[in-house]
């Protein structure tokens, strides 16, 4: 994990001269609708929230390197067995390559890491942890688009698909974070390339 963490930011650092504009800086919220595949009975969304901050790493007119730093409440629901709730609370960094298709419009894609904060299951009024049966990283892969107004003042929808995130060696199923995001946010400063 160390590693993992070091190889990302020493790719940061290696990309920060590539920086053609000013790196824009600010914070996002929104609504998470996440399930986890493979579909449970009856699933239903579990509706939830996500919030952080965020930068925009210009590299020149059309192209920007977004990384992002996010708490994350995701799961799912099944409302076959008396409104069973799954709930997964991660940290969340993505890091994802922008493309602006036009002006303030643009699309984006990118790995995502998660670390596990907490993972319980609610049902018939009583919760039970179940941190130890879920692996602490989440490893998937973010899709979305923007729009950013010239004011700082942005949009944006992302589907997040996760990797396998059953830790409980006797049981073979898989189970993989899927999360839609809808998201306001606002750049409010930028800091000029030296």
């Amino acid at each position: 994990m160390k590693k993992l963490i070091t190889t990302l930011l020493i790719i940061g650092l290696g990309l920060a001269p590539l920086y053609a504009q000013d790196i824009l800086i600010g914070a996002k919220a929104g609504l998470n609708l996440a399930t986890l595949q493979p579909d449970l009975p009856d699933p239903a969304t579990r509706t939830s929230i996500h919030l952080g901050g965020m930068a925009e790493l210009p590299i020149n007119e059309v192209f920007s390197i977004q990384p992002e730093l996010l708490y994350s409440s995701q799961g799912v629901k099944d409302d076959s067995d008396d409104d069973e709730v799954v709930r997964l609370n991660y940290i969340s960094l993505p890091i994802l390559a922008k493309y602006y298709v036009a002006e303030a419009v643009s699309i984006e894609a990118g790995p995502q890491l998660g670390f596990l904060l907490s993972a319980e299951v609610e049902d018939n009024g009583e919760t039970v942890d179940i941190k130890d049966n879920t692996k602490s990283v989440d490893f998937g892969l973010a899709i979305g688009a923007a729009y950013k107004h010239e004011s700082g003042l942005n949009f944006g929808l992302r589907y997040f698909m996760g990797s396998d995130i059953n830790d409980i060696s006797e049981d073979p199923e898989k189970f993989k974070n899927r999360v839609f995001q809808i998201s306001i946010g606002y750049f409010f400063t930028s800091v000029s390339k030296p």
